[in-house]
């Protein structure tokens, strides 16, 4: 098994957070070296401590699964957070499940919508479905059937598992007319996302 190269060793011994977070993935996934979670979690500290939110999300996923580490639900969305909010859509998501179901934070279905809706808004389809579905059930948002079909639509297009089955059921309780606006929001949604992106 070929061995970590001395570049990234030395870089990450010099504190570099990039080469600090390269070698906890080698670690944590067994590349080149004999998985290691524990030798893992140490280097990803060291880069999420410097702000690196790959580390971060990283580190979140090791509590979160108490690998390498003592499990802990509260120092996963410690983690978690970090790395939201500086873009990670997959912690945006993390925290979001952990604001819908309680764990490691107080349930707050408005907090899980606010986590969910910046990863939908990046484009994320498990995102948009979840919004979907909590403004089905109007939790932390309205219960609105517009606001569903345009999530769950742009879901489907993106491919997720069930969401234009969700799109489905929800148009059978839209008039024409609202059919109509539910179509209209999602291309807006579609076009004001695909325009954020491009200035980013």
């Amino acid at each position: 098994m070929p061995g970590i190269s001395d570049k990234w060793l030395n870089a990450a011994e010099q504190g570099d957070p990039e080469a600090q977070t390269r070698l906890g993935v080698l670690y944590s996934e067994g590349q080149g070296v004999e998985r290691d979670y524990e030798t893992a979690a140490g280097w990803f500290l060291k880069a999420a401590e410097q702000g690196n939110f790959d580390a971060q999300y990283n580190l979140g996923y090791l509590y979160d699964n108490g690998q390498g580490v003592d499990q802990s639900y509260r120092e996963a969305a410690k983690w978690y957070r970090k790395a939201a909010e500086q873009g990670d859509t997959y912690a945006q998501n993390n925290l979001g499940d952990m604001y819908d179901s309680g764990q490691g934070v107080e349930q707050d279905f408005g907090k899980a919508a606010k986590w969910y809706r910046m990863a939908a808004e990046a484009g994320d389809s498990y995102a948009q479905h979840r919004l979907g579905e909590l403004h089905v059930e109007g939790l932390g948002v309205e219960m609105n059937a517009t606001q569903a079909f345009a999530w769950f639509n742009l879901a489907a297009a993106a491919g997720f598992p069930s969401s234009a089955e969700c799109r489905d059921d929800v148009v059978a309780q839209l008039s024409g007319s609202e059919l109509e606006d539910a179509q209209c929001l999602a291309l807006e949604l579609i076009a004001r996302f695909a325009k954020d992106r491009r200035r980013r």
